[in-house]
């Protein structure tokens, strides 16, 4: 039995069932696992009418609401049903029972959008998936375990639930749907408020943070975990702890924010689907009419306009900037489906469109009237053409402007408007805001309008064409060598489709024609057989004497991937700078010599800029219009400004600023730490940022100023990696290296020119970085602490032995400091941020010592980590002299004198001396604060102080930094090994202390290290 309403007549015993958690779920197989629906629901509700019918009348139905009625003011109520009865009132007008019927069971399974007027109310939209971790959403009712065999599993782009096959149908006798992208229509809607309420799902994994609580949703053996942590939205994406104490029982009917894109995203509160009119019975027993005449031009009417299912009812509003996405899946290999399941999960999956589905017309005449719509073109430079040309079509007034999200192969149009030469891997989420706050520019469109040459001789051809394959170009339009080229690739890959199926061949393809056109001169003659004449400006004779081989019609700066042939015209001022908005065209032309220089910043014959152009071709020619080639007859184009087209230029972005009501000044300088990371284990492990830092391997420390961007701190970056290879030549890098024979030392290892930035500030993975963007991003939105970076051409070496024969140049048996150190400071040099720790839900970094060859420190030196040995002299100092000794130490550790701490140490000065109190020199570097002077004692101490106590409270260095919030501090002496299990005279343990000094997210941090140690102890026990 599926139930329509989730709302009860009369209340069942699951209202008031207590229980500590809001969706408890034991082991995860017997736990309710849906938001808006039932569990189980009818054979509870059975349950309490059997006992209802047994009692024969002792106990009326009016007593029986009365007293439940007063036990739903108890505090631990269960939210099952409360969320059940909340699942289909997101909207103000319900689905009618019969959408969501489904009589059809083909029909359950859909990976694509309903358009027709039978589209299901709350249906999901599945793709495959391989993903491991995540379970069948239905739990107790799944299937596939009942059967125990291994079933394909689907996921829903909209909400991220995961469901074998043969489990989706149990998804309706759950009573659970997707979120609903649509209402309905009715009489009553204009008197209702229009709403969108949360969209409520249960996740057993989830990243970031709980809404309510702040803490992170890892739980201590998270993987393959069958318990319910977390409650979330799908339109928002706020997500609480799946506890009493973190979501409230109110926050189910209340209005949803939908989140950060709200501004892009359109509600479905604005999409209506319509019924078919159906006439009635009066109007049928009208009279009739002795004329037909308006009636039928009337009927006529009514026919040519085409019903349409779905109507948009915008609620205008000057913050909202409603978003259509078109995504040409065939764009970018597998790139485009990807892409296009995840903007269904940020926005409404129906202001999502699939252009092979049947292009862009449909959702551009569907969002027409939409106020402030912005498009999102995600494809190539020809996707963005089409998008455009049908925006001309409709005629669509004022035109929304276009972004570009580029999948192509060369995305020139892409590459001046800032949004870069192709899609790597930047969060979707900073597309959307950089969509958002881009500014609206005007892009020039020119017509070409071909007409046959008479004049020209006749030649046979048969793949002469007299028409262009477009007759608007956005880009380019060029004839000659270029042309010709790309002639021979389409006439080859339309040959034979199956040769060129891989980017890396079609390169090579592009690369062998041209070299073959080279030698053969094909294009040698091209300037005996053109005529161009720009703004009544005869320019044949100039183009004949230069022998040009190529001519290009160019309005935007970018060329053949991202090259600028028009350069800048210097101080001469012959020609003004190349604008895309100016309303004049730029002819240039090449010779070889020029093309081959295109490719290192070279550029071609600047010929003229003009308004107009004539140009005559009196045999058959190579052209292409924006990439699409063709071999035209003998003719006469004349091109012409069309208009101009709004698009959205991507703009630089400080995300992590406030608003102008709280704004904070910007750092005037930077000092970030530098590690990078090989191409294997970004491939390998990308999508767990906690091993990937493990993995990175430091690089050095650059000095910033605050409001840098990426491209600055790449040339701080190259310089580093210079001077690190001049202080520390490759024979003498304090590598780990085997003696046998290995690769590069990874120290010595320079950086390859192909290395490029990564995001490590969003929530799920690293993200990569396009270099054509690196002016965009400034480097305070990626980190302040540290910075990672990808290196393709890295070879990553791993050690086995760790004695000193393994590590002759750090390791000197003569000093028994040295040895009981040298693996800790190592270590504690070697580390990430700490502000990163804090966010991290994984174990320290015991492997980064193995991997990593040389480190690059720019404050110390390699003699900074030898403290010379006490001479005979010192050994025998006296005990007045020591105390001195010991005094002159804390001074300098309270003074934050480092640099005379370091002197002491180097004349034979004992860093391990202890005070009265019992205090360290540890210690009191903690009570003042100085990050630098912790890290250099404990670089130059045994481990064995990091758990030395106090005599009057009984604390150790890690209990004094956490109560007073030395976060970094705190992060340093955890990984330098110091113990969070410790307690002091008051039985606190460091977590107990931070939490006391209401410093929630270190205890976080303390409490997740403590269970960490706590497991490698056990593992340490059993394997001895």
């Amino acid at each position: 039995m599926m139930r329509d309403s989730p709302v009860m007549e009369r209340p069942v015993l699951e209202d008031v069932a207590e229980e500590e958690d809001v969706f408890p779920g034991e082991g995860g197989e017997s736990a309710p696992e849906t938001c808006g629906c039932q569990v189980g629901e009818e054979k509870q509700v059975e349950g309490a009418e059997e006992e209802v019918e047994e009692g024969n009348g002792q106990l009326s139905v009016s007593q029986m609401e009365a007293e439940f009625l007063q036990l739903t003011f108890r505090k631990q109520v269960s939210y099952r049903k409360a969320i059940a009865k909340s699942g289909l009132h997101h909207l103000p007008c319900q689905p009618s029972t019969s959408s969501l019927s489904r009589t059809d069971p083909e029909a359950i399974i859909r990976s694509t959008l309903d358009w027709t007027d039978s589209a299901l109310y709350g249906d999901h939209i599945w793709f495959e998936t391989n993903v491991s971790g995540d379970y069948c959403y239905v739990g107790e009712h799944c299937l596939a375990r009942a059967q125990q065999k291994s079933v394909s599993r689907k996921k829903c782009a909209a909400c991220k639930i995961v469901a074998h096959t043969i489990c989706i149908e149990q998804l309706e006798k759950i009573n659970f749907r997707c979120k609903p992208s649509f209402r309905e229509s009715g009489s009553r809607n204009i008197r209702e408020p229009i709403v969108v309420r949360h969209h409520w799902v249960h996740r057993r994994r989830q990243e970031g943070k709980c809404k309510q609580c702040g803490k992170g949703f890892q739980q201590k053996f998270s993987f393959h975990s069958k318990e319910i942590v977390a409650i979330s939205c799908s339109w928002c994406k706020q997500a609480y702890h799946n506890k009493v104490s973190c979501f409230m029982l109110q926050q189910i009917e209340e209005a949803c924010p939908i989140g950060a894109h709200a501004a892009l995203i359109v509600p479905p509160t604005w999409i209506i689907r319509v019924r078919r009119h159906q006439s009635s019975m009066k109007s049928s027993k009208k009279k009739k009419r002795t004329s037909f005449k308006r009636k039928s031009s009337k009927k006529g009417a009514e026919e040519g306009r085409l019903w349409k299912p779905f109507i948009i009812r915008p609620i205008p509003s000057p913050l909202m900037k409603p978003l259509l996405v078109f995504v040409n899946p065939k764009s970018g290999g597998n790139q485009g489906t990807k892409i296009l399941q995840s903007f269904m999960w940020y926005l409404n999956p129906r202001q999502v469109f699939d252009l092979s589905q049947g292009g862009p017309t449909e959702g551009l005449e569907l969002y027409r009237k939409v106020h402030n719509l912005r498009i999102l073109a995600c494809g190539g430079d020809g996707t963005v053409g089409w998008i455009l040309s049908c925006l001309d079509e409709l005629g669509l007034n004022p035109q929304p402007p276009v972004a570009v999200l580029p999948l192509g192969t060369g995305n020139d149009l892409a590459r001046t408007l800032n949004w870069g030469g192709g899609y790597t891997d930047e969060p979707l989420s900073k597309i959307l805001s950089h969509v958002e706050d881009g500014t609206v520019v005007q892009l020039d469109r020119w017509n070409l309008q071909v007409e046959p040459n008479q004049s020209a001789g006749a030649e046979p051809d048969e793949q002469q064409t007299d028409k262009l394959p477009l007759d608007i170009f956005n880009n380019y339009f060029s004839l000659g060598f270029d042309a010709h080229v790309t002639l021979e690739f389409h006439e080859s890959r339309e040959a034979n489709p199956e040769k060129f199926n891989s980017r890396f061949r079609n390169k090579m393809f592009y690369a062998g024609t041209a070299f073959s056109d080279f030698l053969m001169g094909s294009s040698k003659d091209l300037s005996k057989h053109i005529k161009v004449v720009c703004d009544g400006t005869d320019l044949t004779s100039k183009v004949q004497d230069l022998k040009l081989q190529c001519l290009v019609f160019l309005n935007i700066p970018r060329y053949c991937a991202g090259t600028t042939p028009w350069g800048n015209p210097g101080e001469h001022h012959d020609f003004e700078p190349q604008r895309h908005d100016d309303g004049y065209i730029e002819v240039i032309g090449f010779t070889m010599t020029s093309l081959a220089t295109l490719q290192v910043g070279g550029h071609g014959e600047r010929l003229n800029q003009c308004r107009e152009v004539t140009l005559t071709t009196t045999k058959p020619l190579p052209v292409q219009v924006d990439g699409e080639p063709c071999r035209l007859a003998p003719s006469v184009i004349h091109i012409s400004l069309r208009n101009q087209a709004n698009m959205v230029q991507k703009t630089k972005r400080r995300t992590s600023l406030p608003h102008m009501n709280d704004q904070q000044p910007v750092p005037e300088r930077l000092r970030i730490r530098v590690s990078r990371i090989s191409m294997t284990d970004y491939e390998a492990l990308h999508y767990d940022k906690d091993k990937l830092r493990q993995a990175s391997i430091p690089l050095g420390l650059i000095v910033v100023p605050g409001d840098s961007d990426l491209e600055t701190c790449r040339e701080h970056i190259q310089r580093l990696q210079e001077d690190f290879c001049s202080v520390h030549p490759p024979p003498r890098c304090l590598g780990l290296q085997e003696e046998a024979a290995k690769p590069k030392i990874i120290s010595s290892q320079r950086l390859s020119p192909k290395w490029c930035f990564l995001d490590s500030t969003t929530a799920d993975r690293f993200y990569r970085i396009d270099r054509a963007q690196e002016h965009l991003n400034y480097v305070s939105e990626i980190s302040q602490e540290e910075i990672y970076i990808l290196d393709p051409e890295l070879v990553v070496m791993t050690t086995v032995g760790t004695s000193p024969s393994a590590m002759p140049d750090l390791v000197n048996p003569a000093s028994n400091l040295e040895n009981n150190s040298s693996s800790q400071r190592q270590r504690v040099n070697s580390d990430s941020s700490a502000a990163e720790a804090l966010t991290n839900n994984t174990a320290p970094l015991p492997s980064k010592l193995s991997r990593a060859g040389c480190i690059h420190r720019s404050n110390t030196t390699a003699a900074d980590f030898k403290p010379k040995l006490r001479t005979e002299k010192g050994q025998k100092m006296s005990e007045t002299e020591r105390e001195r000794e010991k005094e002159i130490l804390i001074e300098c550790v309270k003074n934050k004198d480092l640099k005379k701490l370091q002197e002491l140490h180097l004349q034979g000065a004992d860093l391990t001396a202890v005070d009265s109190s019992g205090c360290s020199l540890l210690h009191h570097a903690v009570s003042v604060g100085s990050k630098e002077m912790v890290r250099y004692i404990l670089d130059n101490t045994p481990s064995d102080l990091l758990d030395a106590t106090e005599k009057q409270q009984g604390e150790t260095v890690l209990h004094r930094a956490a109560s007073l919030c030395h976060r970094t501090i705190c992060h340093y002496l955890v990984e330098a090994g110091a113990s969070l299990m410790k307690t002091d005279l008051q039985g606190d343990t460091p977590k107990n202390r931070a939490e006391k000094a209401h410093d929630s997210e270190l205890a976080a941090y303390l409490e997740n290290r403590q269970h960490y140690q706590m497991i490698q102890r056990e593992d340490q026990e059993t394997a001895v």
